[in-house]
Parts: structure tokens; C-alpha cells; sequence
């Protein structure tokens, strides 16, 4: 009988190092870094302006609330689970931040219980999902109107702004100075970045997220805490998501109850152009960065050669089917040839 920890040996963190590292570098990751790289050239050459450092500074202020929220959505599609509240916490997080300043409470503190707000979102998310059992769709499309209404609730119409430079310039500011391309705030992403790295392709806890999408059952009876690794993936993506809603807050300067409306498409595009299976199991950390810089850096290019923003949504789109068809086109084909081989390699029925 097959038992998880024969699964979670063929899961790319049971692996080791350097067959984790040649997985990277050799996989599907190493296609979506260098598609990413083709649109940033094809951009370079036939767009003006693409590759000015504003372009880039810009273009990295999208991407990276994008990038934060896929880092933690990667863990919950790998255990084949999706949250699609995230940019209803996103926006509600926000309004907290922009309601208690409202009320007198410096920037920090309100952040400070933002981001509890955002736990606390993520761990009923969590709750409901591995503990009560209900599919994590049903749940977080509830959960993404119950966020959003709140939110709406809290402030209307009406938008929070005036708040001190000083935290404005925390999201905005240059890394290098007045320029240049690389806003300081990327610090603090790549920092998380690595966390979750790290935590997924080199920890236990890594592990039981892809043998939980490989087969929780199978997991559960070879002692995994199913409930465990569900939940705190959960709140991992609430409490993230409150942060992307601290820095929208921030580089935009004003708190709305409809801040973000929509992002969680562009979250889950991100994380299955980098090449996370939606049924689970399989992705990479790397991968779902590519793949948010792709997102951006294909708009971003459509942008300045003047296509419609229609045409950038159904460009998009295209990508995102492409990205989830193509694989299973390419298993489809592996699985014949391995088929193939094998049926060469029996020997020919006896005629005695």
C-alpha cells in the first residue's frame, strides 16, 4: 500500500537539494522565466519607453502586491485548495487601516490590527474549510462578498486619505534615489519571497503541503494533520493579503472600501501561469514570480502600444487558459510515449 511518506518522497521538497534545484532551473519554471524574458525584450525593442527605469519603477509598484498575495496562494493551490477572498481582506484591510486613522490612531497601530483582522479573516477561511469540511470555492467566494460588504459598509462611498508622507514614502520611495528603477519596498518582498521559499521546498511543513495536494487521504493516514496544514494556509493568505492591503493603503494614499476589486483573478493567473497544477500537488515558488512579472510585463507592454484594455484582458485570458491546457497537452503526451515504450519493450505473445 502506498503510504504518504512514500508520497511525499516523490514531491519536489522531498527531493533532494540539488535535484530541486535542476527541477527549477530545467522545469516548467525555466519556461515562464524565459517567456518572461522574450516579452521583456519584444517590449525593449518595439515599445517606446518600455525600458525606462520609470517604466520598470512602475510596473514593479503593480506587480508587487500581485507577487506578495501569490506567495502564500501558491501553498493553497499546491494543497488543491483556492482562497478567492484575498483582495476583499485586501480591501478590508485597507478600510481598517484608513477608519482607526480617521479616529486618531497612528499608521502603525492601525496596521498592526490590520493585520490581526487579516489572521482572523484567514483563520475563518481555514476553519470552515479543514475543520467544518466545506470546499474551499464555496467558502472563500462567500467569505470574498462578507469581506467586501464589510468593508463597503465601514466607509461607503467615501475614501480616507491625508496620510503622513512619511509612511506614503515607505511604498513609494527609490531604492537608489530619484530615477532609478527599483523601489526600496521590493526589500521587504524579497525577504518574504525567500521565507516562503524556504518554507515551502526545504521544511516539513513544505512536504505535507504537497502530499496534502497529492492526496490528503493517503496523507491523513500516514499521520499528516490534514486540518492543520489547511488551516494555517489559510491564515497565512489572510494575514497576507491585510499586508498587500497596508501598502495599497499607502502607495496610493487613500483607503476605499472597493480598493483592489477584482485582483484575485490576477493572484490565481499569476500562480497558474508559473505552473502550480490547479488540482494540486505540484508548483514552485519561482515559478509563480515569473509568471506575476509576465502578467505585468505583457500588460505593461499592451499598455504603452496603445491596445484597449479590452484587449489586454482577453490577452491575459489567452494566457491563462494557454497555461493550464498546455500542461495537460504535454502529461497527455509523456504518458503515451511511457506507454509506448513499454508496450515495445514486452515480448511478443507465444504462438505455442
Amino acid at each position: 500500500m502506498t503510504t504518504t511518506m512514500d508520497a511525499s518522497r516523490r514531491t519536489p521538497a522531498a527531493r533532494p537539494v540539488a535535484a530541486r534545484a535542476r527541477s527549477l532551473l530545467l522545469g516548467r519554471d525555466a519556461a515562464v522565466i524565459v517567456l518572461l524574458v522574450a516579452v521583456w525584450l519584444i517590449g525593449s525593442v518595439s515599445v517606446d519607453n518600455f525600458a525606462k527605469p520609470n517604466t520598470v519603477y512602475f510596473l514593479l509598484l503593480d506587480v508587487l502586491p500581485i507577487v506578495l498575495i501569490a506567495l502564500p496562494m501558491t501553498m493553497v493551490v499546491i494543497a488543491a485548495e483556492i482562497d478567492l477572498s484575498v483582495a476583499s481582506m485586501l480591501g478590508l484591510s485597507s478600510v481598517i487601516v484608513g477608519v482607526l486613522f480617521q479616529h486618531g490612531w497612528p499608521v502603525w497601530a492601525a496596521a498592526v490590527v490590520a493585520l490581526g483582522i487579516g489572521a482572523v479573516g484567514g483563520a475563518l477561511n481555514g476553519f470552515l474549510v479543514a475543520t467544518v469540511g466545506l470546499p474551499s470555492l464555496a467558502v472563500t467566494v462567500a467569505t470574498l462578498a462578507l469581506f467586501r460588504g464589510i468593508a463597503v459598509g465601514l466607509l461607503g462611498t467615501k475614501a480616507v486619505t491625508g496620510f503622513p508622507e512619511s509612511y506614503k514614502d515607505l511604498a513609494s520611495d527609490r531604492l537608489f534615489g530619484p530615477g532609478t528603477a527599483i523601489p526600496a519596498v521590493l526589500l521587504v518582498f524579497v525577504v518574504l519571497a525567500i521565507g516562503f521559499g524556504v518554507l515551502l521546498h526545504f521544511t516539513a511543513f513544505g512536504r505535507a503541503t504537497y502530499a496534502v495536494g497529492m492526496s490528503a487521504e493517503t496523507s491523513r493516514f500516514s499521520g499528516v494533520n490534514v486540518r492543520a496544514v489547511k488551516f494555517w494556509l489559510f491564515v497565512a493568505t489572510g494575514a497576507v493579503s491585510a499586508l498587500a492591503g497596508i501598502y495599497w493603503t499607502l502607495r496610493y494614499g487613500s483607503a476605499r472600501g472597493d480598493n483592489a476589486v477584482g485582483l484575485e483573478l490576477t493572484v490565481v493567473a499569476a500562480v497558474l501561469v508559473g505552473g502550480v497544477s490547479i488540482f494540486g500537488g505540484r508548483g514552485a515558488i519561482p515559478g509563480v514570480i515569473a509568471g506575476a512579472l509576465l502578467i505585468g510585463a505583457l500588460r505593461a507592454v499592451l499598455r504603452l502600444a496603445d491596445v484597449s484594455a479590452d484587449a489586454i484582458n482577453i490577452a491575459t485570458g489567452v494566457v491563462l487558459i494557454a497555461s493550464v491546457v498546455f500542461p495537460r497537452i504535454l502529461s497527455g503526451v509523456r504518458g503515451r510515449r511511457r506507454r509506448s515504450r513499454r508496450r515495445g519493450l514486452e515480448p511478443e505473445p507465444s504462438l505455442e
